[in-house]
């Protein structure tokens, strides 16, 4: 991988980048989890430490510009987020981005960490986009963007189209689209928000929402409790009512994401979420085909 940092045409890159290249030679890699959308790998440097190489090389192309952008101006703000080193594309066409190594998957098991983790989606959704000269985040269509491939599965539509009229989307603020304890990396006592692939103009209730029933699901109420209680000491405070028509949203798009083999998901936690369901303020009376 120390030759394929050197064959990325660096549409931009920092200094350091510059000095990494002319030791790529050097350069010793190690896997890294790999996702749905990119190939990751770290690199190491005894001169200049770590960092991680992120190759968009699958079915996702996203404009990785835009992500360096976004991190540049955010690491600036003192968000915590990955330091951007540059931004290119692979001789095949695939972005490629260099950022700084944070750490290690977060252990969230401990729900006193919820609080820390909360703290930092709050800041982000504080920020005032407007207040950011250069930003240039994209927004997209609520619907087309979170429910691709609706169209085939009715009985999520017609959940949808019941509750899209009782909530009044606002896509004002910077969102994560995807923000999960997955999705954090510490090192010691310093948390690290990563993967900002989804990031754009959107929603932040929705943002809060989707991160708020990742919790519940694959974790336990104590650490959404913790996480929402966190969260409401920065930024906007959830009402339950809103609460639950935001997450119904969520619980939605999981439950398409999963029926396009988007999320893989083990029977206990299709379980666990039918229970969810069936108790859910908004969704209970819903009728909803089983997952394959």
């Amino acid at each position: 991988m120390g030759v394929a940092l050197a064959a990325v045409d660096w549409v931009e890159k920092t200094r350091q980048l510059e000095s990494l290249l002319g030791q790529s030679d050097t350069l010793t890699t190690s896997p890294m989890k790999q996702g749905f959308e990119a190939e990751v790998v770290r690199l190491h440097s005894n001169a200049y430490g770590s960092y991680i190489l992120k190759i968009w090389n699958k079915h996702s192309r996203p404009d990785v510009s835009v992500q360096y952008r976004l991190l540049s101006v955010l690491f600036e703000r003192g968000i915590s987020v990955p330091r951007p080193l540059g931004w290119g594309r692979m001789p095949s066409g695939a972005h490629a981005l260099l950022t700084a190594y944070d750490g290690i998957s977060v252990d969230p098991l401990q729900p006193e960490k919820m609080q820390a983790i909360a703290s930092l989606l709050a800041q982000l959704h504080q920020l005032n986009p407007n207040d950011i000269e250069g930003l240039n985040l994209p927004q997209y269509d609520f619907v087309g963007y979170h429910f691709q491939g609706l169209d085939a599965q009715p009985d999520i539509a017609s959940a949808l189209r019941f509750i899209l009229p009782k909530v009044q989307i606002k896509q004002e603020r910077i969102i994560h689209g995807d923000f999960h304890p997955e999705n954090i990396v510490e090192d010691g006592e310093r948390y690290t928000v990563i993967d900002w692939t989804n990031a754009q103009l959107g929603d932040p209730r929705y943002d809060f929402a989707w991160s708020y029933f990742l919790l519940r699901l694959y974790l336990t109420e104590q650490h959404a409790n913790h996480f929402r209680s966190a969260y409401s000491k920065v930024a906007h405070e959830m009402q339950q009512q809103e609460l639950d028509l935001y997450e119904a949203l969520s619980i939605l798009r999981w439950m398409l994401l999963n029926r396009n083999g988007h999320v893989l998901a083990k029977p206990e936690v299709l379980e666990h979420l039918s229970r969810m369901i069936a108790s859910h303020a908004v969704l209970k009376e819903f009728e909803f085909y089983t997952s394959e």
